[in-house]
């Protein structure tokens, strides 16, 4: 089995929104829903110079999603084979308990769905070998796709 992990260079950010933007291309979703964000942190002078960081934000993938046991239709599912997290839209009446249950506020209603929409790391593109969106546009390469291979227990007669 492997998990998945988007890991951000905070040093190469530079708070460009490219990943947002090409996130949205990708799932061809209107201004309003976010399935990933860049939230502006602190501003500090370093070597006479203004700086500041930006955090990348996207789902975490929770190994027991808050999200997928508050969805009374059971839209929200969690991939048995890679850990992703994903919407069913067919399933999702847009109740929002899912983004009243995420401790990270993750979830986005889409108000010209009325459905809610959230980071399924390109489930689609991962499927064919291809990065996610934000990580293949980031115009800095401050994200960083990683593979995380986790070790089966060996039984009595392996």
């Amino acid at each position: 089995m492997a998990i998945y992990r988007i890991l951000q260079n905070h040093n190469r950010c530079i708070g460009c929104f490219a990943c947002i933007v090409h996130c949205k291309t990708n799932k061809g979703l209107a201004p309003g829903p976010r399935l990933c964000n860049i939230i502006p942190k602190e501003i500090k002078i370093e070597n006479g110079r203004i700086t500041q960081r930006f955090v990348f934000m996207t789902c975490f993938h929770c190994k027991d999603p808050e999200c997928m046991k508050a969805c009374p239709t059971g839209a929200i599912q969690k991939r048995s084979k890679d850990g992703i997290v994903f919407i069913d839209q067919d399933l999702c009446i847009g109740c929002k308990e899912c983004i009243t249950a995420c401790p990270w506020n993750i979830p986005q209603f889409d108000p010209e769905t009325g459905k809610v929409v959230k980071c399924d790391y390109c489930k689609d593109r991962i499927d064919q070998g291809l990065l996610p969106a934000c990580v293949s546009k980031c115009t800095t390469h401050a994200l960083k796709w990683e593979i995380i291979r986790k070790k089966t227990k060996k039984t009595a007669t392996q």
